[in-house]
C-alpha cells in the first residue's frame, strides 16, 4: 500500500504492515465464512425437499456469515484496490488529474467510513447493552452482525486514512536521485 519510503516514515510502513497481515488473517477467515455459508444452504435445501426436515435457523446464520464476510474483507479490497473503477476517466484525465481525483475519492470515502464506522459502534454497543436479539425463532444476538460491521467499516477507514495520507506525503517527499 504505501509508496513512501519507508525510512523516512516507519510509522505509515508499520501501519501498512499491520493492516496486510490483518487483512490476511480476515480473508482467510471470511472464504471460510463464505463456504460454511453455503454449506448450510445447501444441506437445508437438501433436508427439507428429501428428508423433509424444516429448520429456522440457517437464513439468519447464513446472513451473518455472509454480512460478516462483507464488511470485514472490505479492508483488503480497497487495500489492494480491487473495487471497481472508472478506468475510463483514468485513460482520459492526465496523471496529475487522476491522482487528485483517486485523492478526493479516498477522502470522501474515509468520511463516509468513518462516519458508518461510528455508528455501527454505536450500534453493537446497544445491542451489547439491551442484551438485544434478532426477531425470528433462532434469536441470535445482534452484536455478532454488528461487530463484524463496526470493525470492517474501522478498518476499512483505517485503511482509506493511510492511503490518504500516503498519498498526500508523496506530493511532499521530494524525490530521491539513486547514484
Amino acid at each position: 500500500m504505501s509508496d513512501v519510503n519507508s525510512k523516512d516514515y516507519p510509522l505509515l510502513k508499520g501501519l501498512d504492515i499491520l493492516i496486510a497481515t490483518l487483512n490476511k488473517v480476515i480473508v482467510f477467515s471470511s472464504t471460510v465464512a463464505i463456504a460454511i455459508a453455503g454449506a448450510i444452504l445447501s444441506w437445508e435445501a437438501t433436508a427439507r425437499y428429501l428428508f423433509k426436515i424444516p429448520s429456522d435457523w440457517q437464513d439468519e446464520v447464513t446472513i451473518f456469515l455472509l454480512v460478516g464476510s462483507t464488511f470485514l474483507s472490505c479492508a483488503w479490497v480497497q487495500q489492494s484496490r480491487g473495487h471497481i473503477g472508472i478506468q475510463a476517466l483514468s485513460a482520459v484525465l492526465s496523471p496529475r488529474a487522476d491522482r487528485a481525483r483517486l485523492f478526493l475519492g479516498d477522502l470522501m470515502s474515509f468520511l463516509f467510513c468513518s462516519f458508518f464506522s461510528w455508528k455501527s459502534w454505536t450500534l453493537l454497543l446497544e445491542a451489547i447493552e439491551d442484551h438485544q436479539i434478532s426477531g425470528s425463532a433462532f434469536g441470535a444476538p445482534l452484536w455478532i452482525p454488528y461487530s463484524s460491521m463496526a470493525i470492517g467499516t474501522t478498518l476499512l477507514a483505517t485503511v482509506l486514512f493511510a492511503q490518504i495520507l500516503n498519498a498526500a506525503l508523496r506530493q511532499t517527499t521530494p524525490l530521491r536521485h539513486e547514484h
